[in-house]
């Protein structure tokens, strides 16, 4: 009975209290990441429909990641002088037709430049989506809320990798026109629900962000050392995890194994995240944030590690379990460290900087797998992989050593259990 209580008191705690306009951004971004097809199997497409080397397949996916790039910047800004909910609109319908338009081009320079355009209008929705969600959510329920919209986002990828397979094999057209329909219908959940906040009042606790002075522009944020700091390590770890986007699935198809044998194990990485990133990120929220990252980061690391072993589908499912324990802890402690390094009045272009790290990531991560797979071989890669995430985690504790964790709601949650075990 008290663990059962406990149970659903975690969840009420989890859900409970956010705002309403918070629910739909959410339903919005599960809606994309259910038709999110075309990143995942991106480099299944060119290696095996149209034929394209290894190497020419992560210079592709570098591209989309270097375009990426600049669509962070270019979101945060824009989310900061226009609006958050007319930059995300208009990142929502160019990434619809984007997408149609790369299911359809073949040459390989125009396929490049449109992949090129896609990695920069699909990530500039990202900035004015936390940015709203920090404006709708007081500060104290902030992280809880970044996690619930990454735990969406989770959500649809595992579903969408699962179904991606299946509809790959009728034809791999069917994967971009269905990820560009469910973008436009995201676009149009944002049109009819959501409001804009860009002048919405920010509600600010005592040690949820440091003061910032208004004007503050893409240069004081370089000049944040501490900050530039956590997105460097966050490019480095992130070019890692990206080897399960790219890399991972040359590796397979090498191994003999089909499209949807590799959507089924693609799909593993949504599905330990939806069932265990709640609990988990429960159990860890009272270790510090420097040890969270450091542990995560090496424990993700070791997971790609792992797949120089590999070559059945068991093995490989086998290691993204793995590197999806260091994803879940290293996930809500990264954003929560990145929420009390911002200030609260540039928050578009800080959220924007920190999704470059990410992007930056699509576009390094891809480029040097590729090459490294083309040159060296696969088990470089995956040895590569160890030692370059090994660093990162003790770059990240020495920089957050002396932080605690924010994770989203702890205090309350902690005061909640106690709640539990004295009404127990």
């Amino acid at each position: 009975m008290r663990a059962a209580t406990q149970a659903g008191l975690a969840v009420r705690e989890t859900v409970s209290g956010l705002p309403r306009q918070f629910w739909w951004l959410w339903t919005s971004t599960l809606v994309n990441r259910l038709g999110g097809f075309v990143v995942t199997f991106l480099a299944l497409y060119l290696t095996v429909q149209r034929g394209y080397s290894p190497s020419y397949a992560g210079l592709v996916a570098a591209l989309f990641g270097l375009g990426g790039a600049g669509g962070a910047v270019l979101g945060g800004v824009l989310a900061d002088r226009v609006g958050r909910r007319r930059t995300l609109l208009a990142a929502q319908v160019l990434t619809a037709l984007t997408t149609a338009v790369l299911g359809l081009v073949t040459h390989p320079v125009t396929i490049a430049a449109v992949a090129t355009l896609l990695g920069l209008v699909s990530n500039g929705s990202r900035p004015p989506v936390q940015a709203m969600v920090a404006d709708l959510v007081p500060a104290k329920d902030r992280v809880r809320a970044l996690s619930l919209n990454y735990w969406a986002v989770n959500i649809g990828l595992g579903t969408s990798a699962a179904l991606a397979g299946f509809i790959a094999a009728e034809g791999y057209l069917w994967l971009f026109l269905g990820d560009a329909f469910t973008t436009l219908l995201c676009a149009i959940v944002v049109f009819a629900k959501a409001k804009e906040t860009l002048a919405a009042p920010d509600p600010v606790l005592p040690g949820a962000g440091k003061p910032a002075p208004a004007g503050v522009t893409l240069v004081d944020v370089l000049r944040d050392r501490r900050f530039m700091t956590l997105v460097l390590l966050t490019l480095l770890l992130g070019s890692v995890a990206q080897q399960g986007n790219s890399t991972l699935a040359i590796d397979m198809g090498a191994h003999g194994l089909s499209a949807r044998q590799f959507g089924l194990v693609a799909a593993i990485n949504g599905l330990v995240i939806v069932v265990l990133q709640i609990p988990l990120t429960r159990a860890l929220r009272t270790r510090g944030t420097g040890a969270l990252l450091g542990a995560g980061s090496c424990l993700l690391a070791w997971g790609f590690g792992l797949t120089a072993f590999a070559g059945s589908v068991g093995f490989y499912a086998l290691t993204v379990v793995v590197w999806t324990l260091g994803e879940i802890i290293h996930a809500p402690a990264s954003m929560s460290a990145a929420a009390d390094l911002a200030p609260a009045t540039a928050r578009g272009r800080y959220q924007g900087m920190y999704t470059l790290s990410y992007s930056a990531a699509t576009f390094a991560g891809p480029l040097v797998g590729g090459l490294t797979y083309d040159r060296l071989g696969s088990d470089a890669v995956w040895i590569g992989c160890a030692a370059v995430g090994t660093a990162v985690g003790a770059g990240y504790y020495l920089l957050l050593r002396r932080s605690r964790t924010s994770v989203a709601g702890a205090e309350s949650l902690r005061t909640a259990d106690d709640a539990v075990t004295t009404t127990s």
